[in-house]
């Protein structure tokens, strides 16, 4: 990339209203860090259709920055966590429907995971519990209209693929409340995710404490072949009295 590029968000690939999809702007940062895994930390919220700006670090890495202000950093990271085998698609499928049939409280119009969304709109990453394991799943087929002209699925949405089931993860295997943000996302993609095919993402818990709680988030075909793994830590709101 050259010294600065300035990039807009679009409305319509929100986490929360206003605020730009955090799996995707991870992406969005990690296709132009010079590494394999990058972790991608988040500092302050980054706006929808605004202008913000990317710029290289003499690391390897890349900032995201709104005037002054540091909004995100990418940088070269060590191997993401080992993923544990996925579910099948018929236990991701279930789990799904499950979570479909009876959403937690406190669901927002993201792209991810917004409940409104199509194959078309959006990622549609409902991820239910899933009956006898650690882990929660959702199975998903991304709509041709999210794909390349390669027929592929971009890298800042197989990393926005990443992302959702975290929160997942932390609402259902951890009683977390709703609101909780995505601090950071490290991910290293294994291989080329076509749009059109049958894929599960899931997650399970690595830790918990205070008001963070990591988790270990990743991506596989509806065979069991993983294209993408990642670790994530969350943050819940403070509690306003």
């Amino acid at each position: 990339m050259t010294d600065f590029e300035t990039i807009t968000v679009p409305a319509h690939l929100c986490g929360y209203p206003g605020v730009a999809f955090g799996g995707y702007v991870a992406g969005v940062l990690a296709t132009r860090a010079a590494a394999k895994t990058v972790r991608v930390d988040f500092r302050r919220p980054v706006p929808t259709d605004a202008p913000v700006r990317l710029a290289p670090t003499a690391e390897g890495g890349v900032q995201l920055v709104d005037g002054e202000l540091l909004l995100a950093a990418a940088t070269p990271a060590d191997p993401a966590v080992e993923a544990p085998e996925p579910p099948s698609w018929e236990q991701a499928q279930a789990a799904a429907d499950a979570y479909r049939a009876a959403p937690p409280d406190g669901m927002v119009d993201c792209f991810g995971c917004g409940l409104h969304r199509t194959p078309a709109t959006g990622l549609r990453l409902h991820c239910g519990r899933v009956p006898g394991s650690a882990l929660v799943a959702a199975a998903w087929t991304p709509g041709p209209e999210l794909g390349g002209a390669d027929g592929l699925l971009p890298p800042e949405l197989v990393w926005g693929a990443l992302d959702c089931p975290g929160n997942a993860a932390g609402r259902l295997l951890d009683d977390r409340r709703a609101g909780a943000v995505t601090a950071a996302l490290t991910a290293r993609l294994l291989r080329p995710v076509p749009v059109g095919a049958g894929l599960v993402s899931y997650a399970w818990l690595l830790g918990s404490e205070g008001r963070k709680y990591r988790v270990g988030t990743a991506l596989a075909t509806a065979a069991g072949d993983l294209c993408a793994v990642g670790e994530a830590l969350w943050v819940e709101p403070r509690v306003t009295t």
